[in-house]
């Protein structure tokens, strides 16, 4: 029982350790079922069709949004429209998932027989393993709680986190089986951040006009210009066949001013380092940004196949 004399942010965190407790709870409810459940999905040709009623039709449209991002094509249909023709949507190679906490919501149950002439995989999420619903399912996972933790046990809550917690372990259960790798995700996540880190190359970020290329007979003095016009921090030494020979960045400078205040006239060649960091111009960019963070550099250069300077890339990129 909430103890309403406590503060408001600890009755918060006594609601929440209420909410923990049910989801370990139902880690113990899960059974073979689930595997049954799994393997119908994975036998699919078509689509997952989601269903439910009400806080549960909410659920499942998030449950069917992350199927459908994570490589397992899915929909949401809603069980009143259903009724009244969204059933089309429905084809002989699909699976529908049914959800309704009592396994008795009018909606869901008066779909059964038409789910049954379709002769389809039907997945049953129920709070009631004994209800019309789960004795209709060809798998029954069981999401009851104790209670929800509304005060006069009532609205959704609980049983609301436990539907979600078991169709996201469905999803990533499915993602594992199935295979499914980050460049898959980034397939299907093209827009934000997340998709250009995924499927941005190096040569689609890489700074690539008037890159500060100095000659291995270079001065110091000449490097210096070229830095301080190329704006990047560092130059690059190449021959004459844009082959990368070495390169140079402020840090080398300032160390190298310190050692030997008159520099500016000696060859860079005596002070460049001759083993730069490089990657390919066709990486993706995500790679780029891992080596230097790995080798905590703020730029890397990008080669092209015959390891000639095509571009640099900075980690603000």
């Amino acid at each position: 029982m909430l103890d309403l004399t406590q503060p408001l942010h600890q009755q918060a965190q006594q609601l929440i350790r209420e909410q923990c407790g049910a989801l370990q709870q139902l880690a113990h409810q899960i059974d073979a079922q689930f595997e049954q459940a799994i393997a119908l999905l994975l036998a699919v040709r078509g689509r997952v069709v989601i269903s439910g009623m009400g806080k549960s039709g909410i659920i499942g449209q998030k449950i069917a949004a992350t199927l459908a991002s994570t490589g397992t094509p899915a929909l949401f249909m809603h069980p009143a429209e259903a009724y009244h023709g969204d059933l089309g949507m429905i084809t002989s190679e699909d699976a529908i998932i049914l959800i309704s906490y009592s396994g008795e919501t009018d909606e869901i149950v008066r779909l059964i027989p038409s789910l049954q002439h379709f002769n389809i995989p039907r997945i049953a999420l129920v709070g009631n393993p004994n209800s019309t619903l789960a004795r209709h399912a060809n798998a029954t996972i069981n999401i009851a709680v104790e209670r929800e933790i509304c005060p006069h046990n009532l609205a959704p809550t609980t049983s609301t986190l436990t539907t979600l917690a078991a169709g996201d372990a469905m999803a990533v259960i499915l993602m594992q089986q199935r295979g499914f790798q980050p460049a898959d995700f980034a397939r299907f996540h093209p827009g934000g951040s997340l998709g250009r880190r995924l499927l941005t190359r190096v040569a689609d970020a890489m700074h690539r006009g008037t890159l500060p290329l100095v000659s291995p007979t270079a001065t110091m003095r000449e490097v210096l210009l070229a830095m301080t016009q190329g704006r990047l921090g560092l130059a690059l030494i190449t021959d004459s066949d844009g082959n990368l020979e070495g390169i140079i960045t402020d840090g080398d400078l300032r160390r190298a001013m310190l050692r030997e205040p008159a520099l500016l006239d000696q060859p860079v060649v005596r002070f460049m380092s001759r083993a730069p960091v490089t990657i390919s111009a066709d990486a993706m960019l995500v790679e780029a940004e891992q080596l230097m963070r790995e080798r905590k550099i703020k730029a890397v250069v990008a080669v092209d196949a015959q390891q000639r300077v095509c571009g640099i890339v900075e980690i603000f990129d």
